[in-house]
């Protein structure tokens, strides 16, 4: 007997509205086969290129990727997400974000810092941040790494800490959120130059791995979430041979089991996928698939599904996994124009 009133799950795609994006979509996701039909659209905050979820998936909330720099929160009662309350403006040229301890942290490429705005309980968003941790240094490579770029923010496995990624630095900074601010716990260095873009830990919550945005690679890194401490062990190609042009990593995701890792690369525009082998400390390429479409800006895998954000094709692709090899197959697309982000809900 079919579940009255259940929602199908929901998929939640940014773009680039300056490049002609269609803002927030929402998509509802077949549990057969992975599939994306379009619901709706909504164009009120300029470039979402970043989305995340509440705790409970009744919220969603969004950067603005300008020069500015703003964060939005969208009721999701309803088929179309619907803004509650106005955009609270935090760093210049937000890229990520995350929701940590009552409150929604972003990562501001433009301004090299992270910023915490307070969640109120009925998920919107307090009016002004409680607290800004500014990052600083640079890097070896011009003009990419002339100072701090904070390119991402997440909670780390256990809950205790946050965990930034800065690709001008070439660091990872491990944070407490202290009265609301972010508060330096240590920094961590990756090789200079490698331009670390996004991390994700594996389920056993002992490491981590970091795919490199300026050289084609994957840091792999033991975390000790009591001590805060991340120790790089190796770097891993994440194309079989050097790259025939530009090749930029952009995304990266790990199965739920820990088996696999997979990343995109922009200009090669491919997908890699790792075996995760030793421990969790050793990740061996198995190969690489095309992604179906242009400029792969970021990958989510979900239920056995790996859903792909096509900035340049305008689209967004999924791929069915193979259980035992990690490989993906090809599903189908929706056309999003300059896709930057996809994330999705539990259905309710």
């Amino acid at each position: 007997m079919a579940d009255v009133g259940r929602r199908p799950r929901r998929a939640f795609i940014g773009s680039f509205t300056a490049a002609g994006g269609p803002g927030i979509v929402a998509a509802a996701v077949d549990p057969g086969d992975g599939a994306l039909t379009v619901l709706s659209s909504v164009n009120g905050l300029p470039d979402p290129s970043y989305l995340t979820l509440s705790p409970d998936g009744g919220t969603l909330y969004a950067v603005s990727e300008t020069a500015d720099g703003a964060v939005a929160a969208y009721s999701l009662a309803g088929d179309v997400p619907e803004q509650v309350g106005p955009p609270v403006p935090v760093g210049g040229g937000p890229t990520h974000l995350t929701v940590f301890d009552g409150h929604v942290l972003t990562a501001d490429y433009g301004s090299g810092s992270v910023t915490a705005v307070p969640v109120r309980p009925d998920g919107t968003l307090a009016p002004a941040p409680s607290g800004v941790l500014r990052h600083s240094g640079s890097g070896p490579r011009t003009p990419r790494q002339q100072g701090p770029h904070a390119h991402q923010v997440q909670a780390d496995p256990s809950g205790r800490r946050l965990v930034g990624v800065d690709l001008g630095t070439d660091s990872v900074r491990v944070c407490d959120l202290r009265d609301g601010r972010p508060v330096l716990h240590r920094e961590f260095a990756l090789r200079p130059g490698s331009g670390p873009r996004h991390l994700v830990f594996h389920p056993d919550g002992g490491h981590a791995y970091v795919v490199n945005e300026l050289t084609p690679t994957v840091t792999v890194c033991r975390w000790d979430a009591p001590e805060g401490s991340l120790k790089p062990l190796a770097e891993v190609p994440v194309l079989p041979g050097a790259p025939a042009g530009d090749a930029y990593p952009s995304g990266i995701a790990v199965s739920p089991d820990g088996r696999f890792v997979w990343t995109a690369t922009r200009g090669e525009d491919v997908l890699s996928v790792f075996a995760v082998e030793g421990g969790g400390e050793t990740l061996r390429l198995v190969g690489t698939v095309p992604c179906a479409g242009r400029w792969p800006r970021a990958l989510t895998e979900s239920a056995g599904f790996l859903y792909v954000a096509n900035e340049h094709s305008g689209d967004v692709t999924w791929f069915a996994l193979d259980p035992a090899t990690g490989l993906p197959r090809r599903g189908g697309s929706i056309p999003v124009p300059a896709a930057s982000c996809v994330v999705l809900d539990q259905g309710v």
